[in-house]
């Protein structure tokens, strides 16, 4: 029998006949792995089939991912002609990603653009970055501007220019801001519960099928009283 965990219809940002896009909850997967779990992209295609009543099969491609302990945007497509489209924007780096990142440690720089060449650790699963080219290191860009700040935090929009493993994690722990929760890269404490505070809060892109132009953005979980008083402050 197939699970019959669904997405909440609030997080729903955006849906017509060819896409849909999720406000991932951090915690969720994105697609299966060897936890088990019921991926985000299952909870999507028993939505849709109890919504629409569908008998048969519904279709969900993953266009993307984010890390499990990040939320905010996650595109699927409803189709396997926008899944295809979508991959190939996806591949010539087209759709512009931007990100919200809680720090505890102000940055360097008001805003600054960052390259750093990232090497991949398969056996913890994460990246170190470095200032120089290194062997099997992979290039990393991304941008950030200190947006706003209250007594012991500041929030970071960042640009992706690259999508990396862990690219944003690693690269800003590199430069002495980790972002809150982030065991893994280095700040001193975990949240309460499992996530960081790290939200997709917007993707730009030109509609794969209507070949519009389309916005997306959307805010993270203001039940955390960090987010909420740096999204205030705005």
């Amino acid at each position: 029998m197939l699970p019959t965990e669904t997405i909440d219809s609030s997080q729903i940002v955006y849906e017509d006949n060819h896409l849909i896009v999720i406000n991932k909850k951090a915690s969720e997967i994105v697609q299966g792995d060897k936890t088990g779990d019921i991926p985000l992209s299952e909870k999507v295609k028993n939505f849709i089939k109890q919504r629409d009543n569908k008998p048969g099969n519904v279709f969900c491609g993953v266009c993307h991912r984010l890390d499990r302990p990040v939320s905010g945007i996650v595109i699927f497509a409803k189709t396997s002609k926008a899944l295809s489209r979508m991959n190939e924007l996806f591949r010539d780096k087209t759709i512009q990603k931007t990100y919200w990142a809680v720090v505890k440690n102000k940055p360097p720089k008001i805003s600054e653009r960052l390259t750093h060449y990232l090497l991949k650790n398969e056996k913890n699963n994460t990246s170190k970055a470095f200032d120089f080219e290194r062997n099997g290191a992979l290039k990393a860009e991304l941008s950030y501007t200190l947006i706003a700040s209250i007594s012991n935090y500041h929030l970071l929009e960042i640009n992706l220019y690259t999508g990396r493993h862990h690219q944003i994690r690693a690269q800003l722990s590199a430069i002495g801001c980790p972002i809150k929760g982030d065991l893994k890269y280095g700040f001193d404490r975990s949240n309460q519960t499992p996530f960081i505070h790290l939200h997709s809060y917007k993707a730009e892109f030109i509609h794969p099928i209507k070949q519009e132009k389309i916005s997306i953005t959307c805010k993270p979980n203001l039940d955390d009283k960090v987010w909420n008083e740096l999204v205030k402050v705005i």
